[in-house]
């Protein structure tokens, strides 16, 4: 087969194939498990941890092959529908579905192409001003991650930055960057996220939100390096299109504005689109107050969303079937998007069953003792980037692995704010590439990208970041910069 015809395989088949793979992978790897106990952290509520020194092996329950073989196969078929059912997933799944009718409702009211033209025509006028668009935009949402985690509500803000990016003559995986990666970036670097730090440093015992200047540091640092290797990509596509690996893909999105460019949807700001879009912002106004002041989440937003693409047509002038029936398009639209979520949760679901995460936890968690300060730091680091496969959740994984990492930096002499900085990192980072993240899957499915395609793309920022994070550890291990004196995160 020549190279210049082979395909690769979509997004949803390479899901199905991780699920075989986990469940191979359970015949290999013995089942184990810590046991749990309930503790309550500061500013988090009730959360189940780990037992420090309480892993164990497990007896399998599959009597012979057969039964094996048996149980395997049902597994891996179940799994999509598990996935699907499974409640963190079917809280996201619903969330897409009711956000996408939202701004579905919003872009009948043609408030989104008027502003968006208006933004490019502003862009085509000022060289400043188009190269403003991407870092800023990033800028606000890397604050967004840092501040209150912004994880799920990235995704419907993909709907607006496809068309901008496409419209700037960048491409799809721009428009999924500015928000996604630009929040990611501020998720892993995060100084004040309650549903990451908040919930390390409770579980390991510090105050919370200690450590806030270097971890200030950290999320410049992230920033800045997602940022500037987004810039240049956008840079590098608009110079020649024809680079992007969404370019054929990308082309019918670019079609269809040009059409409507040519028909003339939308090309002034009406007072009924201002009003819209000021609706619009009113409630992302409100979805930062509630998160940080009421502990909003997914069914909160949800609501928060229903009750804008409700507003948003009033104000907007539609009709209420006009209103209903936008809404059933958008969420119509999204049922590809909300299979693939539940696709990729289902590989979690297959190893819960097999019971083997904890069994490679504990194997990652055993390789880092016995080593040196600075290279345990980074061997923890290492282990959160590994684990974070397994479980994407932010939450989660602090609740899974904290209480054996606290206690791990003691003996490696290693403070316990620099566990918490190792695991916030590997949790954040590979949030952006993993496809058991059903957030990152959503957005892709929402855009229309390949999840190969952006593997390949975010690939060299992977490994940058990966790199950068090694660095990072670096300082607050050896008290470098006066960071002892003057900062509380080298302070167990």
């Amino acid at each position: 087969m020549k190279l210049s015809r082979f395909k690769a395989p979509d997004t949803t088949l390479i899901i199905f194939s991780i699920i075989i793979l986990a469940a191979a992978m359970t015949w290999f790897v013995p089942p184990g498990a810590f046991d749990k106990v309930e503790i309550e952290v500061e500013g988090a509520g009730t959360r189940e941890v780990v037992v420090e020194g309480s892993f164990h092996y497990l007896e399998r329950t599959d009597e012979g092959v057969v039964d094996r073989l048996g149980h395997t196969l049902g597994i891996i078929l179940l799994a999509p529908f598990l996935g699907f059912t499974d409640p963190e997933a079917a809280a996201i799944i619903a969330f897409v579905l009711f956000v996408g009718g939202a701004f579905a409702v919003l872009q009948k009211t043609g408030a989104v192409d008027a502003a968006l033209r208006r933004l490019v025509g502003l862009a085509q006028q000022s060289r400043v001003i188009e190269l403003l668009i991407v870092p800023i935009f990033m800028a606000l949402f890397s604050l967004g991650g840092a501040v209150f985690g912004m994880s799920e509500e990235t995704i419907p803000f993909v709907l607006i930055f496809i068309p901008l990016a496409l419209a700037l003559g960048y491409d799809s995986i721009v428009g999924v960057a500015i928000p996604f990666v630009g929040a990611g970036a501020g998720f892993a670097g995060a100084f004040l996220n309650p549903f990451t730090v908040g919930v390390a440093q409770g579980i390991a015992g510090l105050p919370p939100f200690s450590g806030f200047g270097y971890r200030m540091i950290v999320w410049i640092c992230t920033t800045t390096v997602t940022t500037a290797f987004v810039l240049w990509y956008a840079h590098r596509i608009k110079q020649d299109p024809t680079k992007s690996p969404m370019y054929e893909l990308d082309e019918p999105k670019r079609t269809a504005g040009l059409l409507a460019a040519e028909e003339g949807v939308g090309e002034k700001l009406t007072p009924r689109h201002l009003g819209a879009l000021g609706v619009f912002f009113i409630g992302i106004a409100l979805l930062v107050f509630g998160v940080t002041q009421y502990g909003w989440y997914i069914p909160e937003i949800a609501a928060l969303f229903i009750g804008l693409g409700i507003a948003i047509g009033v104000v907007g002038g539609l009709k209420p079937s006009e209103i209903s029936g936008g809404f059933m398009t958008g969420a119509r639209d999204l049922v590809a998007t909300a299979i693939i979520i539940g696709l990729a949760r289902g590989i979690l679901v297959v190893m819960q069953d097999g019971q083997i995460i904890d069994t490679v936890l504990f194997a990652l968690a055993s390789a880092i003792q016995g080593a040196g300060e600075v290279v345990a730091a980074q061997g923890m680091f290492a282990v959160q980037t590994a684990i974070n496969f397994f479980v994407p959740s932010g939450s989660g994984q602090a609740a899974l692995t904290m209480p054996l990492m606290a206690p791990l930096a003691d003996l490696a002499g290693v403070s316990r704010q620099t566990a918490v900085l190792a695991y916030q990192m590997g949790d954040g980072f590979t949030n952006l590439i993993i496809p058991t993240s059903a957030v990152l899957m959503g957005c892709l499915a929402l855009a229309g990208v390949p999840w190969p395609k952006w593997a390949r793309w975010i690939l060299p920022l992977q490994i940058t970041l990966f790199l950068l994070g090694l660095l990072l550890l670096i300082p607050p291990v050896l008290g470098l910069f006066g960071l002892a004196e003057w900062l509380p995160l080298a302070t167990p």
